[in-house]
């Protein structure tokens, strides 16, 4: 299946690879926005823990949606991880991806989990023939849950590349070899997701990355920072580092109508 040539596809063909910070609310989403980024990406864990849900298991399908409504009125270029399509059903996976691209979603991020190979590529096939221009990332868990297994990887991807991926993730990944060796052997974007004991972005980018996701990382750093923060206060000291202003924090946090 030929991927359909859209703004946000585009964005893995260009000369930089494609920096998709992850978001968890309406304010996190704007403030990324407005500091130049091309595109913005949700977090599935970000997203639930801020709501005081599980990750991972369906729970935040409703909050999802809800979001990328929110964020689809803002003009952004938004990709949604919606972990493994927060359901089992090819039909009903492929109907939230349509109400995701309704809602103004240009990409939908989708993970394997290291479930069977087989029902996840139908899932890919049904997003697809339902909703092409919607960009979707298929993500394989080989690294993140298993042992890393090459040869059990490429077989993952070629079979959800096969079923219609626009692009490929394989987060937990970080051996510069085995990188340099997946973009060699699929002609999809492969997107990893950053860690700060693995290569650098612009090293990526050298390895011929196409896209580089931050995942949960920035949620964990704002918690951290808040916490520092009240620490600081609590032991006499001035806080560190520093943070937007109030009426900033009140603009890009207002309350939005449902939509």
């Amino acid at each position: 299946m030929t991927s359909v040539a859209t703004p946000f596809a585009a964005l893995h063909h260009a000369g930089a690879p494609l920096l998709l910070p992850n978001a968890w609310d309406h304010a996190s989403a704007l403030a990324l926005a407005r500091q130049g980024f091309a595109a913005v990406g949700t977090t599935s864990l970000g997203v639930a823990a801020a709501a005081g849900l599980p990750d991972g298991t369906a729970a935040t399908r409703d909050l999802t949606l809800r979001l990328a409504r929110q964020l689809g009125g803002e003009g952004l270029l938004l990709s949604v991880d919606a972990e493994d399509g927060f359901g089992q059903d090819p039909d009903d996976v492929a109907g939230l991806a349509r109400e995701l691209a309704d809602a103004g979603a240009a990409g939908i991020n989708i993970e394997d989990g290291l479930g069977p190979v087989g029902p996840h590529a139908a899932k890919i096939a049904a997003v697809k023939a339902a909703v092409p221009e919607l960009f979707v990332n298929a993500r394989t868990d080989t690294y993140w849950l298993g042992d890393g297994g090459h040869a059990e990887t490429c077989r993952r991807l070629d079979a959800y590349v096969q079923a219609g991926a626009d692009g490929v993730f394989v987060p937990g990944l970080s051996d510069p070899g085995r990188i340099a060796d997946l973009v060699t052997t699929f002609d999809v974007p492969l997107n990893i997701l950053y860690s700060p004991l693995g290569p650098t972005f612009p090293q990526l980018g050298d390895l011929g990355v196409r896209r580089v996701s931050l995942g949960s990382l920035l949620y964990r750093r704002a918690l951290g920072a808040a916490l520092d923060t009240a620490l600081d206060i609590r032991a006499g000291r001035t806080p560190r580092g520093g943070a937007p202003d109030y009426a900033e924090v009140q603009a890009l946090s207002a309350q939005r109508g449902d939509t």
